[in-house]
């Protein structure tokens, strides 16, 4: 598939004319050709056959970063140097957004195309008006062989391409090597939600190396139930699984956009009892749907574009109301995809909320049976998918798997079960309800039914490895699987929230996103202006840019683990309170509660802390600074021995202090 509209080398680009060239490009556009745009093109390509009369290489128009939903200018392989180019046409400026925009482009080809991981990456931003430009070409802390953002205008674009080329004495880029090359994204939720949305397939944003299974596999298997359940009138469930981070959400999202059409059978609904992800998805899509439509000279008001895409992302509580209403009638839906279905209510919060908030006494169905309930009013066919994650219960009353398996049994004895082969692992607690469920002739296991890698840290895989071991104390194993991590995920500690901010913003390159999260339970860091009571708003913090101080980027609020779960940063500040200790004893849990600390001994409860600080740990995709503060002799609630063992055993596994 070519990712360009146009692409050619520079000594036949120079012989073309301008308007083959963009004849060309608009043959391959996706767009009505609107005149500014046939203008900028014309532009470029009369810029571009002036200044590159004197170097050979290739240069491609309008390159596809699907992971973005957008395209790059201009790309030129000359020499060793690969260029980013982004024109701003008749700009004067530099603006920080169009300096972001162009890194941004260049950040991907470096992490995500495969032949481009070992080349120099020269982001240039062109504002062809600007008059005193004084271009610096300089690399980064990072040393990974991409430059800062050049600025450059017209005049001075033949000589920025000839010093950035004395900055690398490699060999000559191979076209052809680097075009073969594959293109191995690992997006952000809210990047694949929004690819997906706009036509984009799984496997175009999705890794697809050896190393990795191919998230493709895992839609393709879930298809096939649902075809067959279809093509023979039978009603299955299947359980997918996998590690933080390793994309079931987005094969959830995948399997929803692919069956989108109401008006056919196969529709499904996305649904999700995590608020703050399902509010930030359905802003994210609305807001990208707003900004498409425009591009194509169409107005359309923020609330249209919601409501389409309010039927797409569904909150589970609002899809149960809807059945509620009447009890007999199923819903339009014959397959339902239910995101972190290890976190819906036991029967006794149901029971509790039905009669507190909906005003319905002895309800007698926990949430994972009354959902399958629903779908089995079908007459004919029906497929529950359930995206189980292990180890991720963190409030009271999430039942974990093993309500949903104990359902089954109970109440749906001709349900086909399609298992993840790794559903009997501990961290999903369903081994012994599975045990119960063996003897059934219509169980089966399939190993495409778990994603065992984590996408999130495409830096590292074994990070996820890594905070098991790190929580469940496996000291010798921690040590040994951080000399795999660091070299190429930083992880750092400190005792100096004031360091940790600067370390982030040192690190974050464009536009990447970085913040500080924190426990739900750390209600003494307000010494550190860190209020977890002060509320946030999950959709300024996570899409909105670093100009709003209520975003991430301004480091000022903070998110705890029930915003984050299911989202992900690239850069995290984990800053960690007294309520999780280290001791000699193993971990100890704390509430804070009036003016003192309360021990926590509920087995319950210890397990949702140990599970907010998996998650807070498992959020950062590139890197991240553990904050463990300091205690103080003036304060009871923070002396030295509640924080102290914290950071001295993270110190013992091998992290590098700030």
């Amino acid at each position: 598939m070519k990712r360009e509209y146009y692409s050619d080398s520079i000594p036949n680009f120079q012989k073309s004319k301008p308007d083959e060239i963009l004849g060309i490009l608009a043959r391959n556009n996706d767009f009505p050709l609107e005149q500014t745009q046939r203008n900028a093109w014309l532009e470029e390509i009369n810029i571009l056959q002036k200044v590159l009369s004197r170097f050979e290489g290739s240069l491609y128009f309008e390159y596809s970063i699907p992971r973005m939903g957008k395209r790059i200018d201009v790309v030129l392989l000359i020499g060793p140097a690969i260029f980013v180019l982004e024109f701003k046409i008749g700009e004067k400026e530099f603006t920080s957004s169009a300096l972001d925009q162009v890194w941004d482009y260049a950040l991907d080809l470096k992490n995500f195309h495969e032949s481009s991981h070992e080349h120099l990456v020269a982001p240039v931003l062109i504002a062809t008006k600007a008059k005193s430009v004084y271009p610096v070409i300089a690399a980064t802390l990072h040393n990974d062989k991409l430059l800062l953002p050049i600025k450059c205008n017209v005049e001075l674009l033949d000589q920025v391409i000839t010093n950035v080329l004395l900055f690398e004495d490699d060999v000559k880029i191979d076209r052809a090597q680097w075009e073969s090359g594959r293109y191995c994204p690992t997006p952000t939720i809210i990047e694949a939600a929004m690819a997906l949305y706009n036509g984009h397939s799984v496997s175009e944003i999705s890794r697809s190396d050896a190393s990795a299974i191919n998230l493709s596999d895992t839609s393709d298997a879930i298809s096939e139930i649902i075809r067959l359940s279809k093509e023979k009138s039978q009603k299955s469930i299947c359980f997918v699984t996998g590690v933080p981070g390793a994309g079931k959400t987005l094969v959830g999202l995948n399997i929803a956009t692919t069956h989108i059409d109401k008006r056919t059978e196969l529709y499904s609904v996305f649904l999700s009892g995590n608020g703050p992800l399902v509010a930030i998805l359905r802003e994210a899509l609305a807001r990208d749907k707003v900004r498409r439509e425009k591009e194509l000279g169409h107005k359309i008001r923020k609330s249209e574009a919601m409501s389409d895409v309010k039927m797409f992302i569904q909150n589970v509580h609002n899809f149960r109301d809807e059945c509620l209403v009447d009890s007999q009638k199923p819903p339009i839906e014959h397959v339902a995809l239910f995101d972190e279905a290890q976190r819906a209510w036991n029967l006794q919060q149901t029971a509790n909320f039905m009669l507190r908030r909906k005003k319905t006494p002895y309800f007698k169905l926990s949430e994972p049976e009354f959902l399958i309930s629903c779908l089995d009013r079908h007459s004919d066919w029906a497929v529950v998918v359930c995206l189980v994650g292990g180890g991720q219960e963190i409030n009271t009353g999430e039942a974990g798997i093993s309500e949903w398996i104990e359902a089954l049994n109970r109440s749906f004895p001709d349900w086909q079960i399609y298992i993840s082969s790794r559903l009997t692992d501990s961290e999903y607690g369903a081994g012994r309800i599975l045990d119960e469920v063996k003897s059934r002739s219509n169980i089966v296991y399939k190993d495409e039914l778990h994603l065992a890698v984590s996408m999130r840290s495409f830096r590292a895989e074994n990070v996820t490895l890594l905070v098991k071991q790190l929580l469940d104390l496996k000291f010798t194993e921690a040590r040994a699987t951080l000399e795999n991590v660091e070299n190429n995920y930083p992880i750092v500690i400190t005792r100096d929230l004031a360091k940790a901010k600067q370390w982030l913003k040192q690190q974050a390159r464009g536009s990447e996103r970085y913040g500080i999260v924190v426990s739900s339970q750390a209600q003494r860091l307000k010494p550190y202006a860190i209020d977890v009571k002060s509320p946030m708003d999950p959709i300024h913090w996570f899409l909105d840019g670093k100009e709003d101080v209520r975003s991430s980027y301004y480091l000022e609020d903070i998110a705890t683990e029930f915003d984050v779960q299911g989202l992900e940063l690239d850069w995290a500040c984990i800053t960690w309170d007294a309520d999780f200790r280290y001791s000699k004893n193993g971990w100890e849990h704390w509430s804070f509660v009036g003016d003192h600390w309360n021990r926590i001994r509920k087995l319950e409860r210890q397990v949702y802390l140990k599970n907010a600080y998996r998650v807070l740990l498992t959020r950062a995709r590139q890197g991240m600074v553990i904050v463990v503060p300091k205690g103080s002799i003036e304060d009871l609630t923070r002396k030295d021995r509640f924080y102290d063992p914290t950071f001295e055993y993270l110190q013992s596994i091998g992290f590098k202090i700030i």
